[in-house]
């Protein structure tokens, strides 16, 4: 897949274009996106994405917490598994924030081959979100080509959405995020140092310094897999405040791998969530600790070997 910035004067081929944020690339955009692939091949051109990079409310709204379901680079990867040959990332700015509907069509996806135009029907675009897919229409006949609107997908009378996964993820139910994004969820981040707590109790873990703007489920005790130097290893992970060590209460997201022996210390890794085991609590003291991780271990190999 081949990543392109938008250059004036530069000459682009005829392309499909999926239009989207595509935060956690659930089922709702995979529709989408084969809806893309399947025009650009009938057509015999390339299947591009158009992204805004930062996201546009972190210029927007710089102040607010994004809670992202994917990090950028997840993002990529997933998109270039389901079939896309590019994707135009477009530096977003507040100048370009201020852009008229139609200019954004005429001044940028025409002038990057734009032939067909695929957008979800909450899709907006253009100053103040004034475009919808309505005037996308009304433009696509005006300067001749072809759009697309795909409706609201739904699990059963639930319409897949990220701000509904986003919901879910933050009530720890982790089987109904999973569900609406067809794959599990995950979190990002660099190894860190810790205070090696873990470590003297038996069951020495990577502290996760998740990426800025990464949404963080709810506290408590979870069953992962991460791909650690080419191989997979299960693990549990406990996103919490410490309450019994910390006195200053701290959220730390620490994953214990399986059977992993080695250094992690600024590997980066993506964590994938398979199922939610216990809540955050509070413990008497070590021992009582190290019997409820033994419970976890096995509760989290059982689910990771179903």
């Amino acid at each position: 897949m081949k990543i392109c910035n938008v250059e004036p004067g530069e000459n682009y081929k005829p392309t499909v274009i999926a239009l989207g944020n595509f935060d956690g690339v659930h089922l709702g955009h995979q529709k989408l996106l084969r809806c893309g692939l399947e025009r650009a091949q009938n057509l015999g051109v390339d299947f591009s994405v158009f992204l805004f990079y930062p996201h546009p409310l972190k210029i927007l709204h710089p102040d607010r917490k994004l809670n992202l379901l994917t990090g950028h680079e997840e993002r990529l990867k997933i998109l270039e598994e389901l079939g896309v040959n590019k994707v135009f990332l477009v530096p977003f700015t507040l100048q370009l924030a201020d852009t008229p509907p139609e200019d954004f069509v005429k001044n940028i996806l025409l002038k990057i081959g734009a032939v067909h135009v695929v957008v979800g029907f909450n899709y907006s675009f253009g100053f103040r979100g004034q475009g919808d897919p309505e005037l996308l229409k009304t433009l696509a006949k005006k300067y001749d080509f072809q759009v697309s609107v795909i409706h609201a997908q739904k699990l059963g009378n639930r319409v897949i959405s990220s701000s509904e996964i986003r919901r879910y993820l933050l009530e720890g139910e982790i089987n109904l995020a999973t569900e609406m994004m067809g794959r599990s969820p995950t979190i990002c981040g660099q190894v860190v140092h810790g205070d090696e707590r873990g470590r003297t109790l038996g069951f020495p873990t990577a502290n996760i310094e998740v990426e800025e703007d990464l949404l963080v489920p709810k506290n408590g005790v979870y069953a992962v897999e991460s791909e650690i130097n080419g191989l997979s290893y299960g693990g549990m992970m406990n996103i919490g405040l410490r309450p019994t060590f910390k006195k200053k209460l701290e959220r730390t997201v620490e994953v214990h791998f399986f059977d992993f022996e080695g250094d992690l210390y600024g590997q980066k890794l993506t964590v994938r969530i398979k199922s939610k085991l216990r809540s955050e609590k509070k413990f008497r003291g070590p021992e009582e600790i190290i019997s409820q991780l033994h419970k976890d271990k096995q509760q989290a190999l059982n689910v990771l070997h179903q």
